[in-house]
Order: structure tokens, then sequence, then C-alpha cells
């Protein structure tokens, strides 16, 4: 195992969060994945979910043999600077407008779902209504 000299703050590591470049933190520990990912036997989505953060819970629930352990020591790059607890911004442009785009159909078009359930609940009436 590598000299624990390396320090990475969680900024630095949330810039590693692609195929290409794959870290990942499980219990402070820094970890470069990213070869690793074509021979996870979970696939290489699962890893991809959860790099370029602290994914010791991801870990933990997965419940991980022994052998997947130890095989962790391989991609072993360094510990989580502790001083740097900041938590990267998400960036949530694409979904504000998304949701944004939504509400306005929403209100654009309120009259036809309206429309359909009041004539269903004619219809219903009458049909309860002649019987």
């Amino acid at each position: 195992m590598p000299s624990i000299s390396n320090l990475y703050s969680i900024q630095e590591i949330s810039h590693h969060s692609s195929n290409d470049d794959c870290w990942i933190v499980i219990d402070g520990k820094v970890y470069d994945l990213t070869s690793y990912l074509d021979e996870h036997p979970g696939g290489d989505d699962v890893i991809l979910a959860a790099t370029g953060r602290d994914a010791t819970d991801d870990f933990e629930d997965a419940g991980h043999s022994k052998d997947a352990r130890e095989l962790m020591q391989k991609f072993y790059i360094g510990e989580l600077d502790a001083s740097s607890s900041a938590i990267p911004e998400l960036k949530t442009e694409q979904l504000d407008d998304y949701a944004a785009r939504v509400q306005g159909l929403a209100k654009q078009y309120w009259a036809a779902p309206v429309a359909m359930l009041g004539i269903s609940v004619v219809i219903g009436w009458l049909f309860l209504r002649n019987k």
C-alpha cells in the first residue's frame, strides 16, 4: 500500500467522475478505479454512479467480500483530506430548466384532463341513473 502522503480534497475528487477518470472514496481512503471498471462484477454503472464522492455507504450496502476488500488495496491512491469538508455544489440548471418546462406545460394544458374527467363523471352518472 502506498504511503498516506497523498491527501485529496473532496472538490478534487469530484473532478474525477467519468469512465475515463474514476475516483471513489471509501472509509476516508481514495481509490482510482478507472482501470477496474470493465472488470467489476456488478458492472461499471454501479461504480460510475458513486464516483467523485464518498461512497462508503454504497460499498457497505453491497456487502462486498473479504476478497473484494483486499483487491481494493491495488487501487488505493491516498486519503481524503478531512479538513476539506465542503461538499461540492451540484449543478441543477438542467433540472431546473426541465421542471420549469413541465410546469409551463401543466399550466398551458390543464383544460384537457379536467374536461376528460368531467365527461367521465357525467357519463358515469348517466349510466348509473339509467339502471
